[in-house]
């Protein structure tokens, strides 16, 4: 476990621009910013941003070396499970990936009755709703129960800030966004990658409580895993040691509260109309305690602290000299 008095060395250790001119092709999305190669290859970097509220509240260090090192615990974990987007990690930031075409579905698999958007199983379910992403859930259900069997919700993939829209199989084979064959294909991974988490999570002392996936095809036509998978911003985990007393007590299941910054925010201001306030060292910085306290515990091993005194983008410029 990394202690507060270490985390302090990294107050200003960010990284929150990737620009890097020398690269071609470069696309800046919320969280990465990423650079397209001409032979196919793609440079994915994850920057410290922390998105929320359709804006970038704040840099939160050490984040993005976070989310990419358990992406590779568990595409390194699964990969005879589904194939991958992944070539290699020439940085703690960073992964060379193949380019793939998206499908225009995303694949949430859930093991619980959670969530908090009005989309989500839980909400939807409170209102009465049993049918959902062609699935039917059983009356009586209780708020973060486990349900009956592993369901699959999946949405359409909103690639230029659109909203995604709950999809039941049929519909998606309908549209025509996958074939019958890609479906079958994307589920089956899904659920068997999603069961695999679940197990190791378990042994960790975590629930997987539900996690989305993004698939894409490679110029050869094969489906592969993409972006990220079993991460604290991807996935919902709960603690296993407390989760039935306070299931049974009618409380919400411990989890990572990584949501310090959004909470702040959202107890001072309406984010979506006001000017956010500047947001404290303390808060941001108990933020990255959590975020590396997730990494030891889906990980089991010891989160490595870069060195301090070279910052994040000159580091990572030099690992990444060979591709300019």
């Amino acid at each position: 476990m990394v202690d507060r008095a270490a985390l302090a060395a990294y107050a200003g250790y960010v990284l929150e621009d990737a620009t890097i001119p020398e690269l071609p092709n470069h696309y800046r999305g919320k969280v990465r910013d990423n650079y397209d190669l001409p032979d196919g290859r793609r440079i994915i970097i994850a920057s410290d941003r922390l998105s929320a509220f359709d804006r970038n509240l704040a840099a939160i260090p050490l984040k993005g070396q976070v989310l990419t090192q358990v992406a590779r615990f568990w595409f390194e974990a699964t990969a005879g499970i589904c194939p991958n987007h992944v070539i290699e990690y020439p940085d703690p930031n960073v992964v060379i990936a193949k380019k793939l075409t998206i499908l225009p579905v995303e694949i949430v698999v859930r093991d619980y009755l959670a969530g908090t958007t009005g989309t989500s199983i839980l909400s939807l379910y409170k209102k009465g709703q049993r049918e959902m992403y062609g699935v039917r859930l059983p009356d009586g259900l209780r708020d973060n129960e486990k349900l009956p069997e592993t369901i699959i919700t999946p949405t359409s993939k909103a690639f230029h800030g659109g909203h995604d829209e709950p999809l039941t199989p049929a519909e998606i084979v309908g549209q025509g966004l996958l074939t019958d064959e890609q479906w079958k294909t994307v589920s089956g991974y899904a659920l068997a990658l999603f069961a695999k988490g679940r197990e190791m999570a378990r042994e960790r002392g975590l629930i997987l409580v539900d996690t989305k996936y993004e698939f894409g095809i490679d110029e050869a036509g094969r489906i592969m895993i993409a972006d990220e998978i079993h991460t604290p911003d991807s996935s919902r985990y709960w603690f296993a040691g407390s989760y039935r007393e306070r299931f049974e007590a009618g409380e919400r299941p411990e989890s990572f509260d990584k949501d310090f910054v959004r909470n702040w925010v959202v107890a001072r201001c309406d984010p979506y109309k006001d000017d956010v306030p500047e947001i404290p060292a303390d808060v941001v910085l108990e933020t990255s305690r959590v975020y590396i306290d997730a990494f030891e515990r889906i990980t089991g091993q010891p989160f490595t602290l870069p060195d301090p005194n070279v910052p994040v983008l000159e580091r990572v410029r030099k690992n990444l000299a060979g591709y300019f």
